[in-house]
């Protein structure tokens, strides 16, 4: 009869596999990748500046618009451009120097990657890096030093529409050879990172594209294999058609019923028939350990009143310490997957095991079941 329920129990999983998904509507490909950024604000040049000139702090102007487009929800890369204006205040040698760069960045959406869209859905944060050419012009002085820069800062994002965001940036930039200094009245032979520049903006990022978000707000759900559960179904229902046919008639007839037991697929469940398992020093879980959480997942839905353990586990392999770390961050990471799906966070406890002692250390076969999260059904 363990065949019959396995095999439903499975199919309970496999028919549950849309329900899942469909709390992110996002697949991959349909949000919209392309953005302009435009925002001003302040800077303050740190050095270098001649011994009686400096500005305000904060001082007036910044300028920066920027093109950025989005790998996937996590990465992207921007160009962008900007002006800086210096003058000199208050008991300062008057001076007026313009600032003008250009560069290239890589770009990480924090907020998808810290998982931002656990507790708001509003509130996001970039963060860029990247390298650049400048050029300081000071007119009065007839300067003008050119130079590399490199540039890296981070960007908190309001969504005000699907199509809008409000901006707020700190970027430090730090010039190579620069040879004059801000105000322009200095000039020797420098080399190596030597100029300092912040810049504070305020600004807007305006979504380019035909979907409805953008790249920055969407969290990808890639849809379950069910390839490798259709396979396990397949074979299992071969199995049970080699039975005799009395037997398979008889199991055939109670087995709605013992399905419609939950006790038994929480008896399944916590006999570790349904683990989902990790790659080496990973903590994503691989692909055909979807099947797992398909059924998991199911037996919370149909049953409110049940709460779970999810215990992490790593191999031998490596300190106490990290492994403790790692399965406790396998364990989150799947208790991430059943609160995006819809379960109360308060039915759902981490359990960090540390590494499975109970599994040969010497045997790469055995690491590999080692490295695993399982469920506890209270």
């Amino acid at each position: 009869m363990k065949k019959i329920v396995i095999v439903l129990a499975f199919s309970l999983g496999l028919t549950n596999i849309h329900a899942q998904t469909e709390t992110e509507k996002n697949t991959g490909n349909d949000y919209n990748r392309w953005s302009i950024e435009v925002a001003g604000g302040v800077n303050k040049p740190q050095r270098p500046m001649t011994e009686g000139y400096f500005t305000s702090t904060p001082s007036f102007y910044v300028g920066d618009l920027g093109v950025r487009y989005m790998l996937n929800n996590k990465f992207g890369l921007k160009a962008d451009f900007g002006y800086n204006s210096f003058t000199g205040k208050n008991n300062s040698v008057d001076f007026d120097s313009k600032y003008y760069r250009a560069d290239l960045q890589a770009v990480a959406n924090l907020g998808r990657i810290m998982n931002f869209e656990t507790w708001t859905k509003t509130i996001g944060l970039l963060g860029h890096a990247g390298f650049g050419l400048a050029q300081l012009e000071n007119k009065d002085l007839h300067v003008k030093d050119r130079m590399g820069n490199f540039i890296a800062g981070v960007t908190g994002q309001i969504r005000l529409t699907d199509r809008l965001a409000l901006t707020g940036d700190f970027t430090t930039i730090l010039n190579a050879s620069q040879n004059s200094t801000f105000d322009g009245a200095t000039f020797g032979d420098t080399r190596g990172f030597t100029g300092i520049l912040f810049n504070g903006t305020v600004g807007l990022n305006v979504y380019l594209g035909k979907n409805t978000k953008h790249a920055d707000w969407v969290v990808v759900s890639h849809d379950f294999d069910s390839s490798a559960l259709e396979s396990k179904m397949a074979d299992l229902e071969a199995l049970v058609r080699k039975a005799p046919e009395k037997q398979v008639v008889i199991e055939k007839q109670i087995s709605a019923p013992v399905v419609s037991d939950k006790d038994v697929i929480k008896e399944m469940i916590n006999d570790k028939y349904y683990s989902v398992y990790f790659d080496f020093n990973k903590s994503t879980p691989i692909e055909n350990s979807t099947a797992a959480i398909d059924v998991v997942l199911t037996y919370l839905r149909k049953t409110p009143s049940a709460s779970i353990d999810i215990i992490g586990y790593a191999d031998q392999v490596g300190s106490s310490e990290y492994n403790e770390k790692l399965s406790n961050t396998r364990a989150n990471n799947v208790k991430t997957i059943f609160e995006k799906a819809g379960i109360a966070s308060s039915r759902l406890n981490v359990v960090a095991g540390g590494a499975d002692t109970s599994i040969q250390k010497d045997s790469e076969e055995a690491r590999r079941l080692a490295r695993r999260v399982t469920f506890r059904v209270k």
